[in-house]
């Protein structure tokens, strides 16, 4: 494996060995070692000296199911901490089988033109892209394939990358060719566009995959977890419902964001819930599918491909975040417009989570009524076009609530929350408060702890166990649902699968011993670029205002937010 350092001013790329200090890690862990390293943490984020990182995962490369993922990084435009974003497709596994254990985007140049960077076993090259300039994702990636052959993998950036917007994202291939899998949150999509890159194009023909030191105990490992998984009760509602089995979930516990992070239950979730959604699609059939793999080789299969009412694709998939901010936020209780809002951001190379709650604060504002879908449509057009509103709401929902004096804004460090509203699920509100990523259900997720979720006492050391597994699984590479194989399987399977990928001789708390330096470099990055123990915080209107139906407010007490890193 090697390190892929790619330079945008003077257009070179060198391929160097991997130093010493990185080769335990990949993934999340990977890039915040690089970040830390080299780039200053308090660097402007669209300046010369931040860098993009693309890590494959430590299991990346092999078609274990759901371990195929990509991890992205840099010092976030949105956050101005450490960020990194992962998405499944296919961009992990082909960097892999072209050796790169780290492809490093560094400089920035004369702003002019824009490029496409391929990738191949002949090394990299630069090549003009200007022809692309101002088109969407779709566009974009179907114009590539047709260049470049469909056994290619893609990361691009629409619009909202090239404008620079804070809420952009960087989109990937899936199985079947749809740039549909974004690594949306941070802003990521900025700073690729920072340095004039529209597309990255990854060839791995006459690549292969990574060595495995020891086959015969990798493929022992392998069956153990993928019987595991495959026979995990949650594999099968994955498969059947999605991601948005989490509507009803969250419904029952009083989470679910409703108009602004106003109420924590919709009246309309039956017609936004997963059941709902399965019928839809089942009954449209054509081009709809109730369950679909991001990643070749997955097993859950969580994703879906939702049709309209002709069956037609609209977008895939349709999850429950998008769901949940563009739906229940915004008072709609219409599948079809959510969808079809879905498909504009993603066009755009948007962040659906912080555009849905930037459009809830404009809603605050009267810019649009609830349950209005044709509105909301209208301001993401906005956003297509550059207008200044537009502008304004592409840069996500703290810049919205700033520039339209908003108050209640569900945002920590600047980046937007997921759909589980943290006075109901308190474990997950820690998470939110101390992730060094900003709001992210993905950084430690609770709502399925055995807890009183309302009761603030111990809900520190859920939201800890649950970072740390996490930040473990994003350094493999690892699908935040692969945990229910790898929790079910034989102990020690991580450990063996390593051990037998890289012939290490690593122990069965691995997952942890992995997650906790992730989260410890990644702190250090923050701590150097300036935040501190008062970052760590929801929003103070949510420990005053009470969230119907509980009427709970986020009061897990300070000193359990500051000690949650003292391992």
């Amino acid at each position: 494996m090697e390190i892929w350092r790619v330079n945008t001013r003077t257009q070179t790329v060198r391929r160097e060995p991997v130093p010493k200090e990185w080769e335990h890690l990949g993934g999340r862990g990977l890039s915040a070692r690089i970040l830390l390293d080299e780039i200053p943490p308090t660097c402007e984020p669209l300046g010369p000296y931040n860098k993009l990182v693309f890590a494959p995962g430590l299991l990346v490369g092999h078609r274990l199911s759901s371990c195929d993922r990509i991890s992205i990084g840099g010092k976030s435009p949105l956050t101005g901490g450490i960020k990194e974003s992962n998405a499944g497709g296919s961009s992990g596994f082909a960097l892999a089988h072209l050796g790169i254990k780290a492809l490093i985007i560094e400089g920035k140049p004369v702003p002019q033109g824009w490029w496409v960077l391929h990738l191949s076993a002949d090394g990299a090259r630069f090549e003009p892209a200007d022809h692309l300039a101002g088109k969407g994702v779709y566009a974009t990636a179907s114009l590539l394939l047709e260049e470049y052959g469909d056994k290619v993998s893609l990361a691009l950036i629409g619009p909202a990358g090239e404008m620079q917007l804070r809420a952009a994202g960087i989109q990937n291939l899936d199985q079947d060719g749809v740039p549909s899998r974004i690594a949306a949150r941070g802003g990521l999509g900025a700073l690729m566009g920072s340095k004039r890159l529209k597309a990255i194009v990854i060839d791995p023909a006459g690549g292969e995959k990574p060595p495995i030191a020891d086959r015969a105990s990798f493929r022992v490992a392998q069956k153990a977890y993928t019987k595991a998984l495959v026979g995990h009760p949650q594999t099968k509602t994955y498969a059947d419902y999605g991601t948005a089995a989490m509507v009803n979930m969250c419904q029952y516990f009083g989470s679910l964001p409703t108009r602004g992070f106003s109420v924590g239950q919709f009246e309309g979730a039956d017609q936004i819930s997963g059941e709902h959604l399965r019928d839809l699609l089942l009954a449209r059939d054509v081009e709809s599918k109730t369950t679909h793999a991001c990643m070749s080789g997955c097993a859950i299969r969580c994703s879906n491909i939702f049709g309209g009412p002709d069956g037609k694709a609209i977008v895939s998939p349709l999850e429950y975040e998008t769901i949940g901010l563009m739906g229940s936020n915004l008072g709609i209780a219409d599948l079809d417009a959510v969808a079809r809002m879905n498909r504009e951001v993603n066009d755009l190379g948007l962040d659906s989570i912080d555009i849905g709650a930037a459009l809830g604060v404009a809603a605050q504002t009267g810019l649009l009524d609830w349950g209005d879908s044709e509105r909301a449509l209208a301001l993401i057009g906005e956003i297509r076009v550059g207008t200044p509103l537009g502008r304004i709401l592409g840069s996500g929902a703290a810049t919205t609530g700033r520039v339209l004096g908003v108050e209640s804004v569900p945002v920590v460090k600047g980046q937007a929350m997921s759909a589980y509203d943290p006075r109901a699920i308190k474990g997950t509100g820690v998470t939110y408060a101390t992730s060094p990523m900003g709001a992210d259900h993905t950084a430690g997720l609770t709502i399925r702890a055995k807890v009183d979720h309302l009761d603030p006492q111990g809900q520190a050391a859920i939201s800890r166990g649950a970072q740390i597994s996490m930040a473990g699984y994003d350094t493999l590479g690892a699908c935040i649902f692969a945990g229910f194989g790898f929790a079910a399987a034989a102990p020690g399977t991580i450990a063996k699968l390593l051990n037998a990928r890289y012939g290490w001789s690593v122990s069965e708390d691995i997952l942890a011993q992995l997650g906790q330096e992730t989260l410890s470099l990644e702190r250090e990055f923050n701590r150097r670029a300036g935040f501190t123990s008062a970052d760590d915080r929801l929003p103070e209107w949510m420990t005053r205002e009470p969230l119907p139906p509980t009427n709970a407010v986020f009061d897990v007490p300070a000193e359990d937010l500051d000690t949650l890193f003292n391992w």
